[in-house]
Formats: structure tokens, sequence, C-alpha cells
């Protein structure tokens, strides 16, 4: 990809960075910058009212056809979009699931009812999503997936009835439908004989039981389903097409988002730099090497993004997508070291129980889990080695 942006792509940025000028202030001022690690259900609904008042506007999910409440932006204007939007402090997406996972997924594999039906409320804001992929037994191996579903007669025709339970599911608490990988063929093993499900959450057969979290947060969740049912026809591909329908949403995961997200660590490398100059800590010569190392890894991780965007319509990881994870994962853990120490004594400096964290201990307390949720450091190795390299698949068990 072009590292450099066209005439028209930086009129379209002075018009995303002006309305995001005009628009986070008054009722909006006091959600920007929150919402971000270790803060993620903190003003959820002041929050979600932003992403009611972005989709009013058309800003929500600019990517997507008009008709479906995008403005078909091209991939250059959805890198700009994502980092004005972090460069403005807006405040992290309650719709983030729908936008940029569920919704593209549904672009790429659904069917035009389905797509008439979903996209609409999302992009108004109206509905959130969840994911529901990884188990107690099935995290980095999604392949290894236990629960189950199965067509049978309901009041409206065939449903599908759901058993089985998915942790870690990111703001289920909140979320209107969670789409679902769960076995539909009995007997099947690995890759095959999975399903992609979109379940309504607000049902009887759906318990949601949130994790607390050292962060005092709990944006994690287990949910259980035992009995939950959701139409025949809210199967995204065929059935037994779930390997391939999950890949491709990983593949939109790693889309112009990445961007934003990276304007995001900016923000948080900026502020540890400003505390440095504050306290003194810049003087010394080890710290300022850490700090310039930090920010010359930040460039890289943009460098491949935009390099690993270059493929990004297809709804399929590329090579180049394989080492974004575990490269950003394992930079943003060593950020909140760095943090830690560059604060001191301060880090370790809290009120009594409940016990009210600074944003920076935030980030530090919640960077731990970066390298394992979405699939720990060792798989992605595994990945990395097996997919992009080629070398021999690691001996896997029959179970």
């Amino acid at each position: 990809m072009d590292l450099n942006f066209s005439p028209e792509d930086e009129t379209f940025r002075d018009e995303v960075a002006t309305w995001f000028s005009e628009n986070l202030s008054g009722d909006f001022k006091h959600v920007r910058y929150r919402g971000g690690s270790g803060d993620q259900s903190e003003m959820f609904a002041e929050r979600r009212e932003w992403e009611r008042h972005m989709g009013r506007h058309g800003w929500s999910c600019i990517a997507w056809p008009k008709e479906y409440g995008g403005r078909d932006a091209t991939l250059s204007q959805q890198v700009i979009f994502a980092e004005e939007y972090a460069r403005a402090g807006g405040p992290g997406r309650t719709g983030h699931l729908g936008v940029e996972l569920a919704g593209p997924t549904i672009l790429a594999f659904g069917t035009d009812e389905q797509k008439k039906r979903f996209l609409p409320p999302i992009a108004a804001g109206d509905e959130l999503w969840s994911q529901g992929f990884s188990e107690p037994n099935a995290g980095s191996d999604l392949a290894n997936v236990r629960t189950k579903a199965w067509l049978e007669d309901g009041l409206n025709g065939k449903e599908w009835v759901i058993e089985g339970q998915k942790i870690w599911t990111s703001l289920a608490q909140f979320a209107d439908w969670c789409f679902v990988v769960t076995r539909t063929e009995e007997g099947t093993q690995g890759h095959k004989g999975l399903s992609y499900l979109l379940v309504p959450l607000d049902q009887e057969g759906v318990d949601i039981r949130p994790i607390k979290q050292m962060t005092g947060d709990a944006e994690f969740n287990e949910v259980f389903f035992d009995g939950a049912r959701t139409a025949a026809e809210n199967v995204v591909g065929a059935p037994g097409d779930g390997w391939k329908v999950a890949m491709g949403t990983l593949a939109f995961e790693r889309g112009a988002s990445t961007l934003g997200q990276q304007m995001d660590f900016r923000n948080e490398l900026y502020e540890i730099v400003e505390i440095a100059k504050r306290n003194g800590k810049i003087k010394d010569p080890h710290i300022r090497q850490r700090l310039a190392d930090a920010w010359m890894r930040l460039k890289i991780m943009r460098a491949n993004s935009l390099r690993m965007l270059t493929k990004a319509e297809k709804a399929e990881l590329a090579p180049e997508a394989l080492i974004y994870k575990i490269y950003w994962a394992t930079w943003h853990r060593n950020l909140g070291e760095l943090f830690m120490d560059i604060l001191g004594d301060e880090a370790e400096i809290g009120d009594a129980a409940p016990y009210q964290l600074n944003g920076l201990q935030k980030v530090f307390l919640f960077s731990r889990a970066d390298t394992i949720y979405a699939g720990t450091n060792q798989i992605q190795r595994n990945i990395i080695a097996e997919r992009a390299l080629g070398l021999p698949r690691e001996p896997r068990g029959n179970t």
C-alpha cells in the first residue's frame, strides 16, 4: 500500500477531524478517552449514545455500502477515519464487535435477507454484538469447540437449539446478539462439522455471568446456552462451513481498525513520556532507550498494518496478518511494564478497596491478558510456523 495519502484523502481527513472536534464536545466531552484497556465497561450508556449519534450522521460503519448505513469509504479513508478517531480521543466503541466483526462477516458470507435484517441496526447503534468463539477447553484451539446445536421444529418453523458454554465473551452482558461457532454435525472433530450461528441473547436458555478482573472491571463473561434457540435461517454460510466463516471474521478483525488501535497506543506512549519528563525519569538513559525502542516498534507496527491492509478486503488471513497479534500484544505488554517503571512508587499506590486505579495502572494490569486472549503467544507462534512458513504441524491428540 502507498504510505502517502492523496489530496482527496487529506480533504477527507479534514472533514473527519472537524466533525470529531465539533461533536466530541458538549454532551459527549466526558466520554473522550474512556473505554480503553481495563476501562471497557465504564460510562457504557453514554458511550452507547455516542454510538447512536455517529450512526445518525453516517459515521458508524463508513466502509459498508450506503444501502446498509455506510459511506462506501475507500481503504485509505478507513485508515484515516481510524487514526483521526483515536487522535480525537474517541471513546471505545460499544458497537465494535458488530461494526468490525459481525457486520463485515455478514456482508461477505450472509444472505440478502441477513444483510437487510442485521446490518442497519448495527450501523444505527441499536443492536450490539458479542463473539462466541472461545470455550473452557477451546480457547486458542478454536477447532476444539464442544458447544453443539441441532435443528428441530419450533413455534415459528425450524430452529437451531444450542447447548454448551462460551467464555471470555467480551461485553456480552450488554449485547443483544452473539455470533456463535458451534458443532452441528455429531461425531465430527476439528474444523469439520462447525456452523456459524447468530443467536439472540435476551431469551430463556441463555445465562450470562460477568467475570471480574483484577482491574475491577468485568469486560469478560461466561455465557451458558441451555436450550437456547435461533431461527434456522440464522446460520451464516452453509451449515458445516463455520470454520471458513470464522476465519473470515478473524481476517476482518485485522482490518483498518488496527490503525486506530495503534493511535490509542501512541496516546498511551505520549502520556508516559510526559510523566517521565515531569518526574525526572527521562534523564535515565536506560528509560530513554526503552521509550525510543517503544516508539520505533510502534512505527514498524503501523507499516506492517498498512502492508497487511493491501489484502484486507479478502475474507481470509493473509501471511502478513499472521504476525500482527503476537507483535502488538507483546509490544503492549512491554509498554505496560515501562509504565510502571516510570511511575515508580506511585505505580503501587491505590486508595482502600474498592481500589481506584489510575489509567496507566489499568493499562498495565489489562495488558497482562494481551498475550493470552484471542490466541496465546505460543499458539500464535504455531500459526506463523505452520501457515506462513509451511513447517510441519505440531503433533495433536485425537480429542
